[in-house]
């Protein structure tokens, strides 16, 4: 049987939904799903090389006043920063990382080796289309 396929649109590049995002696909990649994440705008500011491991670089989606007691209580619960639940994810599943081309130029980005190791590719927004249109569970974050 082939496994479920999750298309994630990772539009934010906020602390928080990107934790969340890490969240999720280590759930999904426990269930044997196969995960294409497509990094959109802000997304793809969070994956340049000198941002990704940078957590002051990096806000919250909402109500900023909660950004430091977020950090405190993920570190009190010892929840891995975001980078780490993506690159484990990668390393135990079928995860592709694909950074939307127009997405990376607004940002400086304008070839794979501006970003980070884990990222797979730069790719057209057609390319997630068909990706979304094809997956079984399909999230935009």
């Amino acid at each position: 049987m082939e496994n479920k396929k999750m298309c994630m649109a990772l539009f934010s590049g906020s602390l928080d939904k990107l934790t969340a995002a890490g969240v999720i696909m280590s759930g999904a990649v426990a269930d044997d799903m196969d995960i294409d994440v497509y990094v959109l705008m802000q997304g793809a500011r969070a994956f340049l090389k000198d941002i990704a491991e940078n957590k002051d670089q990096l806000n919250m989606s909402e109500n900023v006043e909660y950004r430091e007691q977020f950090i405190a209580a993920c570190k009190d619960l010892n929840v891995k920063e975001w980078h780490q639940f993506f690159m484990e994810a990668k390393e135990i599943g079928n995860v592709k990382f694909h950074i939307c081309g127009l997405a990376g130029k607004l940002w400086g980005g304008n070839k794979i080796e501006d970003f980070v190791e884990w990222a797979d590719d730069i790719v057209g927004i057609s390319e997630y289309i068909t990706a979304a249109q094809n997956a079984d569970i399909h999230l935009f974050i």
